[in-house]
């Protein structure tokens, strides 16, 4: 939870509320922790010229959250159960296969075939989770038609899914954390607060660049990764020059190193959009 430094109304001193992040002001408070301590930590960091603030968020854009959020449960609870019953079965010798309509499907073969190995107990089990199962199913699909339809009322969202490899969950998952992303002096600052940079760990004239960093947000940045596969599908078909470097970068790198560019270079194009109320262009063909 961040920590706040607030507006106080006076004739000499007028400051302006922001939000900092625990992490930062860590590192200035002296030996013991205490109320004290803390407060001349925050009045340390807060006056260092490279501080980086957290900006605050519309009501709009909790709301949008919100929805991200519920919808990622829904997703675990379902992974979840459908775990569970992948693995009653398979004590019972029937596996199952992946994805939730093969494993339906694969269910409701059991209901209706006789086979000695599934008990009429274990049947009924079955079913009930099953029934669960397609509930958590719908409700996924009014979750994603209700961010859907956010995302075609919200002129960013809607300039953001223009770039290849975004859609609703992404345009909207973004617009929802950085609102115009002006908090960011530039691409490459976005890409490193989502982790989608190498970390580093150089001393003197020795530079080691490792994996990428992971910090950020994990959920954003999933879903940019995710979007980025998907665009590699396609991309041997096109002719363009950014085809083109993520078709030799997976040839020669793999497609999970060229996955995670295309995702870095696509945040990069994402917060030119929005800071500067672009629309995006489509590279020529070469």
């Amino acid at each position: 939870m961040a920590l706040i430094t607030g507006r106080v109304k006076s004739p000499i001193l007028d400051t302006k509320v922001r939000l900092m992040s625990p992490q930062f002001v860590r590192p200035y408070v002296k030996t013991n922790k205490n109320d004290a301590r803390d407060a001349e930590a925050i009045c340390e960091a807060v006056g260092r010229p490279s501080m980086r603030f957290v900006a605050i968020k519309s009501q709009a854009q909790q709301d949008m959250m919100a929805l991200h959020r519920v919808r990622s449960l829904l997703i675990r609870e379902r992974t979840a159960l459908m775990n569970e019953m992948r693995g009653l079965l398979a004590e019972c010798g029937v596996i199952a296969p992946l994805g939730p309509n093969a494993l339906r499907q694969l269910v409701a073969s059991v209901m209706t075939e006789a086979d000695e190995l599934i008990s009429g107990l274990l049947r009924e089990v079955l079913s009930e989770m099953n029934e669960r199962l397609r509930l958590f199913e719908d409700r996924l699909k009014g979750y994603d038609r209700r961010i859907a339809g956010l995302a075609r009322q919200d002129e960013r969202a809607t300039r953001l899914m223009a770039v290849p490899g975004v859609g609703p969950l992404t345009a909207t998952a973004l617009v929802a954390a950085v609102g115009n992303a002006r908090q960011f002096r530039n691409g490459r600052e976005l890409s490193a607060w989502l982790g989608l940079v190498p970390r580093q760990h150089s001393s003197g004239e020795r530079i080691t660049l490792l994996g990428i960093s992971k910090r950020g947000d994990r959920y954003l940045r999933t879903l940019l990764i995710h979007g980025a596969r998907t665009t590699l599908r396609y991309v041997k078909r096109k002719g363009d020059l950014r085809s083109r470097w993520v078709a030799r970068l997976s040839e020669r790198r793999g497609p999970n190193i060229a996955a995670v560019a295309l995702a870095n270079k696509n945040t990069r194009v994402l917060w030119a959009l929005l800071t500067r109320d672009e629309t995006f262009r489509s590279p020529a063909a070469a």
